[in-house]
């Protein structure tokens, strides 16, 4: 099934998507909708009934660690040894409020 996307659908998808395409990007436009509509028509005539759904092309599991709390060992010389600027065991910053 070929699809035709008329000047005034065009016309009103830019609208909608608030871009201001002169004819020609229009008519350039209607030609790349009209291809992506004719392959969506395509992929539709696949028969996907015995295909299982799935999240990604890839199997996918987390790999990251389990979050388990543990207390920290350096102590607050070590955390502020990298800080630009100390006072009295306290990080300096500068005032944002008055």
């Amino acid at each position: 099934m070929a699809n035709r996307i008329s000047a005034g659908e065009m016309e009103y998808a830019g609208i909608l998507a608030k871009l201001s395409l002169t004819p020609e990007e229009q008519k350039e436009a209607g030609k790349d909708l009209e291809q992506m509509l004719n392959y969506i028509d395509k992929l539709n005539e696949l028969n996907t009934e015995d295909i299982e759904p799935m999240f990604h092309v890839f199997p996918v599991c987390n790999v990251f660690r389990n979050d388990e709390a543990r207390p920290y060992e350096g102590g607050r010389n070590k955390i502020l040894e990298n800080a630009p600027e100390k006072r009295e065991g306290r990080f300096v910053v500068p005032k944002t409020v008055e």
